[in-house]
């Protein structure tokens, strides 16, 4: 399944100013629910399995990017929200570099190739750093999936 396909316009959140991840984690979560992608019933559960996976071990990358992720037996559908911060925000990345794209993936628990695979094409995806720039400077949440879709099909994806 594409990135394209499953982010929507309304589960990207640009300029996003949160003090910390722990924030971020919670913006990006209730965005889900924002978006009608996520029951609120279930955002509870859902931001402790991420805080939880978060707390094991960092979901900051390199090059400024960070993949919360977690799987829940109470979603059916791979749910992604995002958050672009100009300024970056401390994920603790692996190469101590602030994250500037926070890419929150939530994905049903029966689905583990489904849920590894996402996170390789996030990977792959985010892999180039003038694709990421043009992504951190995108100034409409539909400039950001055009670019995430032309990147896509420039990759032969889908």
């Amino acid at each position: 399944m594409l990135l394209s396909e499953l982010l929507r316009p309304e589960a990207v959140l640009l300029g996003v100013r949160d003090v910390d991840k722990w924030q971020v984690i919670d913006h990006l979560t209730r965005l889900l629910v924002a978006a009608g992608r996520l029951p609120g019933a279930e955002c509870p559960s859902v931001l402790e399995a991420l805080v939880a996976r978060e707390r094991s071990m960092s979901t900051g990358m390199e090059n400024g990017v960070a993949i919360p992720h977690c799987s829940m037996e109470q979603v059916n559908d791979t749910l992604v929200s995002l958050g672009v911060s100009r300024e970056g925000i401390d994920f603790e990345s692996i190469d101590e570099k602030p994250a500037r794209l926070i890419l929150l993936l939530v994905t049903p628990k029966n689905k583990t190739k489904v849920h590894i695979r996402t996170l390789a094409e996030i990977a792959k995806l985010l892999n180039d750093a003038d694709f990421r720039g043009r992504l951190v400077a995108a100034e409409t949440p539909q400039e950001v999936l055009d670019l995430i879709r032309r990147r896509e099909s420039a990759e032969g994806l889908g």
